[in-house]
């Protein structure tokens, strides 16, 4: 396919989401496009686009323009939506914030943001006013203050430190006349923070037309019938862009809720017919847990994302129903740019008939032929392997590279890399990161930092990540975030940490080595309990070590690797 071919695929169906949203709002304007539920609250495609035009009306009354970055630091996911396509018809750059940040995290990311306006929650003030010292940290403030009918309405607030700066959410929802602002393809959209490896967390910048090559493949399996079931934060790209814009792009409804629940999941999905979800490795390890019934497939969840794909994704397909399940290699920087369908269920275990709704099996089926997706038949799925990520995207050159970006022999590991066959498919830079942009855009090749495997067929498996990052829970960070956190302990001189087996799952566990300052007694018990007050869940080490030195090599490198060793042998994971 040439490159006019390309784009014209891309852009069959839209240049940008808000070309979407307009257009759904005129020719479906009744249908359900958000359902919230946390409070059971259902609004149509007009309401919603009108909604976002007064946010955008008003963000630009509050002097936001194009380019501009506005942070929002929010746990609510209507809002957060709400707020995130706002900001775009403002023209403006969508920065979410880890509602888990506090501290020293939730002010580097803000300082390196610099954003004009910050939307938050007045739950979350406590943390604004713990960085809120000397210095104005953002130029003007919107807070958003829950009545109390709302879910997460509390009656005992904390008054922001700067209330004087500050506006409310209630003023930014009153109907005002949205801008006219002319977006190009290739303007900046987001800045989403992934963790870094080896220093501070780097802020992603993504252009409008990466979220159509991201949500452009799997977009194509849903329907106007679709429901798309969301528990993923609004501060990563899985929650706020494969799911809300790619149900939004498609016409569907989208029936979001602010938090994961292995207890209530089922009666989530029964209660709006949810038909398509994402479903990372601690959902699974939950999911399978409980105890099994005859009826486990009776229920609208026929089509679900793995990421990465579990060892055990057929087991669990058949005796849920989840008939077509999805993998591929989806992150910050790359987009969605490996990717694979496998046919999970047959006659005797599929979705029963007045549970189907959405497009037909063999709907699905054509248009993975016709968009040239990799369909993995029922026979086929059982030989999948944990790690599976398809075939290279339609719109990228994949390539598994040694450490000379040579290209390896078929099944011999390497960093996974790729090449945008167009313009703006993939990040712009690391924001304000000249040299971290340079260095993984090196030799005209994306560097991913991941370590995969090409199979001679063209088959991408992922082996490892690749440095010291850490997965927890569905959330990045890496070893320096945490080190950079412990060693604020009183009586910690240093740290080493890093990611062991996870008990339950293919994720981690975090461990962390210390070495005390002389003279100092703190126990175990005392660091993990500063951890409980002072880090993000996510990232509270598991297991702490108190030792009296951590080991280096001749140039004074902490050796990691013999820790883990170690700390594995301990355990018995090994």
């Amino acid at each position: 396919m040439d490159l006019q071919q390309l784009q014209f695929e891309l852009e069959g169906d839209g240049v940008l989401v808000l070309d979407r949203l307009r257009h759904w709002a005129q020719t479906s304007g009744q249908h359900p496009c958000i359902i919230y539920g946390e409070t059971g609250r259902s609004i149509s495609y007009q309401e919603f686009n009108d909604l976002t035009d007064s946010v955008a009306g008003n963000l630009a009354r509050l002097g936001i323009g194009k380019g501009d970055f506005v942070s929002v630091y929010m746990r609510n996911q209507f809002n957060a939506i709400i707020a995130m396509f706002g900001i775009w018809k403002a023209g403006a750059v969508f920065a979410p914030i880890n509602f888990s940040l506090t501290g020293r995290s939730l002010r580097y990311q803000l300082d390196d943001t610099k954003p004009r306006l910050l939307l938050a929650e007045r739950a979350l003030v406590p943390a604004l006013n713990e960085i809120w010292v000397g210095d104005q940290v953002v130029e003007h403030v919107v807070i958003h203050d829950p009545l109390p009918t709302d879910h997460d309405y509390q009656e005992e607030t904390v008054s922001f430190k700067h209330e004087t700066s500050a506006s409310s959410w209630a003023a930014l929802l009153e109907t005002a006349k949205p801008p006219e602002i002319r977006l190009e393809f290739d303007d900046h959209a987001n800045i989403i923070y992934t963790s870094g490896t080896t220093g501070p967390a780097k802020g992603v910048v993504q252009p409008h037309r990466w979220m159509n090559q991201y949500t452009f493949m799997f977009r194509q399996l849903l329907d106007q019938d679709d429901v798309v079931y969301n528990d993923l934060p609004m501060h990563h790209v899985g929650g706020a862009v494969f799911n809300i814009v790619r149900a939004i792009w498609a016409g569907s409804t989208v029936a979001c809720w602010d938090r994961f629940s292995p207890n209530q999941f089922w009666n989530r999905i029964k209660e709006v017919n949810g038909t398509s979800a994402v479903l990372v490795d601690t959902m699974i390890s939950w999911l399978a847990k409980i105890e099994p019934k005859i009826d486990d497939n009776c229920n609208t969840l026929r089509k679900v994302h793995m990421q990465p794909l579990p060892a055990r994704h057929h087991e669990i397909s058949r005796r849920f129903g989840f008939d077509f399940v999805s993998c591929g290699f989806g992150q910050t920087e790359s987009g969605l740019s490996c990717y694979a369908i496998i046919e999970e269920t047959d006659a005797s275990c599929e979705t029963p008939a007045e549970f189907q709704r959405g497009r037909s099996r063999a709907e699905i089926r054509e248009m993975a032929r016709k968009h040239g997706v990799p369909l993995l038949s029922y026979d086929q799925a059982p030989t999948v392997g944990a790690g599976f990520m398809g075939q290279q995207s339609l719109f990228m050159e994949a390539a598994i590279l040694d450490e000379r970006d040579q290209r390896c022999p078929p099944d011999v590991p390497g960093q996974l890399a790729f090449r945008p066959r167009l313009p703006g498919l993939i990040m712009r830079e690391y924001l304000g990161k000249p040299e971290a942009t340079a260095k993984a855009f090196s030799n005209l090749w994306f560097h991913t930092g991941d370590s995969a495997r090409r199979t001679e067929e063209g088959h991408f498996y992922f082996m490892d990540r690749m440095g010291d990052r850490i997965r927890v829970r569905g959330e990045n960070t890496s070893s320096f975030h945490v080190e950079d956190l412990i060693n604020q302990c009183p009586g910690i001189a240093m740290s080493a940490a890093f990611g062991v087996p996870a008990q339950e799952g293919y994720e981690d566990d975090i461990a962390v080595f210390v070495v005390l300052h002389p003279g100092q007694n703190a126990d175990e018990a005392f660091i993990d309990q500063w951890a409980l007050e002072n880090m993000p869940k996510f990232m509270r080490p598991r297991h702490i070590r108190i030792v009296s030195e951590i080991p280096r090599t001749l140039t004074q490198k902490v050796e990691k690797f013999k820790l883990k060793q170690m700390l594995i042998k301990e355990l018995g994971l090994g």
